[in-house]
């Protein structure tokens, strides 16, 4: 969360922030709460000044105890009215905390002003859509066909929403995700490898809690979450730390699972792999100084660009608009996959830069070379999500004979197979 002072001094902004993001948030219980916050706060450090001087005179009194006595009663006097002002100024902070949990990032000015996708922009198109002379199946129809795909065995072990990978098709997950570890990993990102479990404390880090918590897999007894993305264990690594200028910007690559509920929630959009409980993501994550943060959110969705275009995928980037922005973004780029078995547009990353709203409620700060502390920038991007890469790959590289052609780029990693054919 953004320090009180700061969101006191810029409430106009928040205040169209929380409108343009949809976010409803009690700004006038705000405002009466800050008031009686300060009210509180002010009668406390009041009181501690005249309890204080009270004490040095008994201290300067030393042992006449009939000076000292009336001095003892007013001590206590000013003592039980802080104990009692510190309860009720309690009280406030727990009902002024659930407030500011809700107050979302304010989006950058760049962003465009609108209430769905309908306002979003198309920043640029790559590649060429082709034209088949052959009906295209979708990528459920042609996975079955193939013997790689199986929605039926995921149901059976766990539920709807879980698919299950055979053979080649197992050997193709893996090597999308070796493929595009080291990839970014010469691009200059460290590979981390981290928990799929996290803590309240980490969920709220980057924004999920509490807002989005019907969404997230829970373990009641332990109080940890399956992770939606990797963004929050990562992200959550340099918690509560202060970085040395000289080591940023600090870029972090992970392979993880992630998990979802959101799936019942779409329909007809949930039909094979386009929406999973369970799915498999690279994140890519970056620290970065605030003066420089937006060109890297610019270098960020390049390099999530570069992983299409090597596998030769038509793709296009947009620009969300802020009824689209997440809770927790100031700007956003989605980078959506053609798929033509489906002919639709599939997301398989966003980018977002954060600015410093998870910094500040995740405390990650930088020393610059003159010993000031500051708030880093937070990024991150999908680089990218396999489930709806998997869907353009069995569509687009589809043949007329049943076959799907294995991108050139992974052939390597599944002991130079070209093609998966029809058992």
């Amino acid at each position: 969360m953004f320090p009180i002072k700061y969101i006191r001094e810029n409430i106009e902004k928040f205040k169209k922030a929380s409108e343009a993001k949809g976010e409803k948030v009690d700004w006038e219980e705000f405002e009466k709460l800050d008031n009686e916050r300060r009210k509180y706060i002010s009668f406390i450090e009041e009181r501690r000044k005249i309890q204080n001087d009270i004490t040095e005179k008994i201290a300067s009194l030393k042992n006449n105890r009939e000076a000292i006595q009336p001095l003892l009663l007013q001590a206590k006097k000013y003592s039980d009215e802080i104990r009692e002002y510190e309860k009720k100024l309690s009280e406030i902070e727990k009902k002024f905390k659930k407030i500011l949990e809700t107050i979302p990032n304010i989006p950058h000015p760049s962003v465009p002003e609108g209430k769905d996708s309908s306002s979003n922009v198309v920043v640029r198109e790559w590649g060429e859509i082709e034209e088949k002379d052959f009906e295209v199946l979708p990528h459920w129809e042609i996975g079955e066909k193939l013997g790689i795909l199986d929605f039926s065995l995921g149901a059976k072990i766990t539920g709807s929403f879980f698919p299950v990978f055979l053979g080649k098709g197992a050997s193709l997950v893996r090597a999308l995700i070796n493929f595009m570890l080291d990839f970014h990993k010469k691009n200059g990102f460290e590979e981390v490898w981290v928990p799929s479990l996290v803590n309240r404390e980490s969920m709220f880090g980057t924004g999920q809690l509490p807002k989005l918590e019907e969404d997230m897999y829970h373990l009641d007894k332990d109080d940890y979450f399956l992770i939606p993305t990797a963004e929050v264990p990562v992200t959550n690594l340099l918690r509560n730390q202060i970085i040395p200028e000289e080591k940023l910007p600090i870029y972090y690559v992970a392979y993880t699972p992630c998990f979802r509920r959101e799936a019942g929630a779409y329909g007809k959009e949930t039909k094979g792999l386009i929406r999973v409980h369970q799915f498999d993501k690279i994140e890519l994550v970056k620290f970065v100084k605030p003066e420089t943060s937006y060109d890297e959110l610019e270098s960020l969705v390049s390099e999530a660009e570069k992983i299409l275009q090597a596998l030769k995928l038509p793709y296009r980037v947009v620009l969300l608009c802020t009824g689209e922005l997440s809770f927790a973004a100031s700007k956003c780029y989605d980078i959506e996959v053609w798929a033509c078995g489906i002919k639709k547009w599939l997301e398989v990353s966003s980018c977002s830069n954060f600015e410093s709203f998870q910094a500040y409620r995740a405390k990650i700060r930088y020393r610059d070379k003159k010993g000031k502390v500051e708030y880093v920038h937070t990024l991150n991007g999908s680089g990218i999500a396999l489930p709806r890469t998997i869907i353009a790959i069995l569509e687009n590289y589809q043949q007329k004979d049943g076959s799907v052609v294995i991108p050139e780029v992974l052939r390597p990693y599944m002991d130079g197979m070209e093609k998966i054919t029809p058992e």
